[in-house]
Order: structure tokens, then sequence, then C-alpha cells
């Protein structure tokens, strides 16, 4: 089994691959999100790894940008990743005497209680990634650090000098896992779609949400994006209960498609329980 994630190693994408292969998987690390989609429908890999939520911040609009408009992969598996920051150095390196830390900008603005309070006077440098940040920090001369993955650090068996100084330790990250075809179902399953309305006007939208719940089916999610056509023109995202392949779901799917402009079903796949 081949796995694509966004790179680089030592990354919470990394980890979410992991967690989706075994021993015997083979692990690659892409430049890009779009990048990952590509290896998987060139069947480079097997399988592709991409974040499409985080508790705190919300969508990752590449990922959702890319389900709509570029692929036809359907996710056939969801993977949570806890989000826990540390703050990592060399083994001579002591909270108190750290010069400079090195950061992901997300990261940074994700500890900003304990950057305030512990290291309220060091400079903070940018890096591409919390593994960059990690290997930036290892080669720099002065006393510096790396706010990055615990995952990261026991790669590197770099010196850990905080654990958790994340400001919310609710915070987590919801990857999919994409493949040519779906997950078969399981009996605790969701099922990801978009759809536009085929007419903007009043009552529109209710329609369509009206179907699921005339068929007694939860949504768990909606959004909506921009259709990226004209201006006020939007796509709307949900996560329904149930397979696609479940009558009740396939008969509220086909309703849907009768009143709607487009419908694209993302995948259907099994609940993450942990």
């Amino acid at each position: 089994m081949k796995i694509a994630y966004l790179g680089p190693a030592g990354t919470f994408s990394e980890k979410a691959a992991l967690e989706t292969g075994d021993q015997q998987s083979t692990y690659l690390p892409m430049a890009s999100m779009p990048a990952v989609i590509t290896a998987v429908e060139t069947r480079a890999v097997d399988l592709g790894i991409l974040p499409i939520e985080n508790s705190l911040e919300g969508a990752v609009s590449v990922t959702l940008d890319v389900l709509i408009h570029e692929t036809r992969l359907r996710i056939c598996r969801e993977i949570v990743i806890p989000i826990r920051h540390m703050v990592v150095a060399k083994p001579d390196v002591q909270l108190d005497t750290v010069e400079v830390l090195y950061t992901h900008q997300q990261p940074l603005a994700q500890s900003r209680r304990f950057i305030e309070r512990c290291l309220p006077n060091v400079p903070t440098v940018a890096a591409l990634s919390t593994a960059a940040a990690l290997v930036e920090a290892l080669a720099d001369e002065r006393r510096a650090a790396a706010l990055t993955t615990l995952h990261a650090a026991e790669r590197a068996q770099a010196n850990i000098l905080a654990y958790d100084v994340q400001d919310n330790n609710n915070n987590r990250t919801r990857f999919v896992v994409l493949a040519p075809e779906d997950a078969a179902p399981t009996g605790d399953d969701k099922t990801s779609l978009m759809f536009t309305a085929k007419v903007n006007r009043a009552g529109a939208l209710y329609e369509a949400l009206a179907i699921f719940a005339q068929a007694g089916i939860n949504l768990s999610k909606i959004e909506s994006r921009p259709a990226k056509a004209e201006l006020g023109d939007y796509v709307f995202l949900v996560d329904i209960d149930g397979h696609r392949h479940e009558p009740v779901v396939a008969e509220a799917l086909q309703k849907l498609a009768q009143i709607a402009g487009t419908v694209k079903i993302f995948g259907s796949y099994p609940k993450f329980r942990g």
C-alpha cells in the first residue's frame, strides 16, 4: 500500500497517513494538496491523505475546492488527529535561554498564551511547516527552539522543552482518505456531498434540505462556498448520516438530484470513532 500525504515528514499529515497505513505501507510526502490528488489519480499511490477541517479554524479551503472542481476521487475513510504543539530544541538549550523561535504561522496563532507568558521577548522566524521549523531550529547556531509536533520531535530525537503549549486542548483536525472508490457500508457511516440550487430563489435551499429531514436523515455538517462562476452563486456542502447505498439515503439523493442544479457525491465512509 502506497500512501501520499501533504509533506514534509514529521507533520500532522504524516501522522494521519501513519494512522491509515501499517508497517508494510510506503509513505510519500508531496509538495501540495493538488499533488496528493494527482498521485492517486495516476495510480502512483493507492491512497491520498488531505486535511479537510479543523475544529478551531474551520474548513480547509484548498481541499474542498479540489474535491468540488478538480477530481472524481472518493472519500473512503476519515481520520481525526489531536493537534498538540511542543517547544523543541537541541539538548543544550533550556527554555529560559531560547534566543529565537522557529514556527509556522498556524501553531503560533494557536499557542499565543504560552508564547506571551514564557517566551515574551523571543523573536519568531516563519517556517513553511511544523517539521521545517524543527529542522531549521536544529541547524541554527544560536540557542534556537521550534514550535512543532511531538511526532517531529520524536523522529529527530530532539529535546522537548515544553509539552502541549496549545491554547485549546480540544483542537482537532479531520483528515480524509481519498481513493478511486469509497468504502462499503458498515452500518455506521456518513456521506459527504455537494449540491447547487437549480434556481436562485427563496426556499430553494430549504426544499433541498427538507428532503433529508423528511427521510429522517441527520445532517451533521452544512456550509457554503463560492461556486467560482458568477458572483452570488454558491455550492452547498453537507455531511449526512448513512451510506449512499442504503435505500433511504439513495432515495433521498435521487430526489435531491431532481430539484438541484448539480449534485456531486464525495463518498460514503465509516464514521471516525477514535
